[in-house]
């Protein structure tokens, strides 16, 4: 059988014109993966389709996901994330999943934005300089992770391990969350769908969990991202970051 209609339409909304060639191969697994992706989760979430496809993105991203990247970019160009949308999520993997995994989905946003006729390089969203990242750097990390934890950071690490908490405030923090081109709310929702998608980060996606929180994405709204982003990390990832969502929120 064929998905739904209701499925079958949200996912044609996505992929206009788009024939699968798994329909063909897999059409009983098509079948049961549409109407749980595409209507089921949907009908679970309050979250516009922009940011959907946006946090679903850094969790394919961080996944390494690299042929649904290369879809769901399609289809997010298709609800208007914009270009400069889809190429500051790639940056912002950059310090959370690392350049040797992030290096394939940069060509990969270049090769879907020059077919759709998109001019490269796009306009610079870069905020800070080499003298003032640190500055600007720190005061974003404060503005997100909050002045007593950054504070602590600094305070509790060794002083071997001082230079990465200046790396985390100047590069991490300086070079790409003081970016423009997504409000900072949107950029915590980013990097908490990383976390949870990498799996193995439980410290980092609860501190994120709090962070969110300090930003206004609430606990309503972070359940919600882990119920869009199940179908793609799986049950095990999405229930160890709700576990660090009801730790965090639990004493709220």
């Amino acid at each position: 059988m064929p998905p739904n209609e209701q499925a079958k339409r949200n996912h044609d909304a996505l992929f206009p014109g788009h024939i699968s060639t798994l329909a063909v191969t897999d059409p009983e697994l098509i079948e049961a993966f549409d109407n749980f992706a595409f209507d089921e989760v949907l009908r679970e979430s309050k979250l516009d389709v922009r940011t959907r496809l946006m946090v679903q993105l850094a969790a394919l991203i961080a996944s390494q996901a690299l042929r649904e990247y290369r879809v769901m970019v399609g289809a997010a160009l298709t609800v208007e994330v914009s270009p400069i949308e889809v190429k500051e999520i790639v940056y912002q993997a950059i310090p959370y999943v690392g350049m040797g995994k992030v290096f394939d989905f940069i060509h990969i946003t270049n090769e879907v934005l020059t077919v759709r006729g998109v001019a490269l390089p796009l306009p610079g969203q870069s905020t800070t300089n080499p003298e003032n990242r640190l500055e600007k750097g720190l005061a974003v990390q404060k503005q997100i992770v909050g002045n007593t934890t950054v504070d602590n950071l600094y305070a509790n690490a060794p002083a071997d391990q001082q230079h990465i908490q200046r790396f985390l405030s100047d590069d991490c923090f300086g070079d790409y969350l003081t970016r423009s081109g997504l409000d900072i709310p949107t950029r915590e929702l980013l990097t908490f769908s990383m976390l949870v998608a990498l799996g193995g980060c439980e410290p980092q996606v609860k501190g994120h969990v709090a962070a969110n929180l300090n930003v206004g994405n609430d606990r309503a709204k972070l359940i919600d991202v882990l119920t869009q982003l199940l179908p793609f990390i799986g049950y095990p990832r999405t229930l160890n970051g709700l576990r660090m969502v009801d730790e965090v929120t639990a004493s709220k």
